[in-house]
């Protein structure tokens, strides 16, 4: 008699490789000037990470904060999934984030700083497993905003003087 594998009897799933976008919060690179990123795991349940595989999340309004040793994603939604049924998740929910002991005593130094913040920058799926990019951030100031629309249009405006004389 002949042993199998696991594979061989098919009981096993292929694990999803690379990395799968779900949502990207485009607004904080303009509303804030990123120092650092970190990558954080995301503690979900079932219904929620379903949801997520469905591309459905936003981060726009959301954010990271720090208490009691622990950081925590904040007012990040995620739609009830469809065929839930009584075990749905709460769309809004507080969501622990998973990182090294070093990395939250580093962002808990940071954070402390005057102005600076913990963003969501992006959401996505990472070998399988569901990710967070945050970044510590320092809120622009309106003058700033104005100034790097004012540099943008002006490069837009050398852009097209260089293509006319060609």
């Amino acid at each position: 008699m002949r042993h199998r594998t696991q594979a061989q009897k098919g009981r096993i799933v292929a694990r999803e490789q690379g990395r799968k976008l779900i949502a990207k919060n485009r607004r904080a690179r303009h509303d804030y000037h990123i120092d650092d990123t970190v990558e954080a795991g995301i503690v979900l349940t079932g219904t929620e990470v379903k949801s997520l595989r469905d591309g459905r999340a936003s981060i726009v309004e959301g954010f990271a904060s720090v208490a009691d040793g622990e950081v925590w994603l904040r007012n990040v939604h995620i739609p009830e999934y469809g065929q839930g049924t009584w075990t749905n998740h709460e769309p809004r929910r507080s969501r622990k984030l998973l990182l090294h002991r070093h990395e939250i005593a580093k962002l808990i130094g940071k954070t402390q700083e005057q102005g600076r913040t913990l963003i969501p920058l992006s959401l996505y799926f990472s070998n399988g497993n569901a990710k967070v990019e945050i970044a510590l951030a320092r809120g622009k100031r309106q003058h700033d905003r104005r100034r790097e629309i004012a540099e943008r249009d002006a490069q837009r405006e050398i852009e097209r003087a260089r293509r006319r004389r060609r």
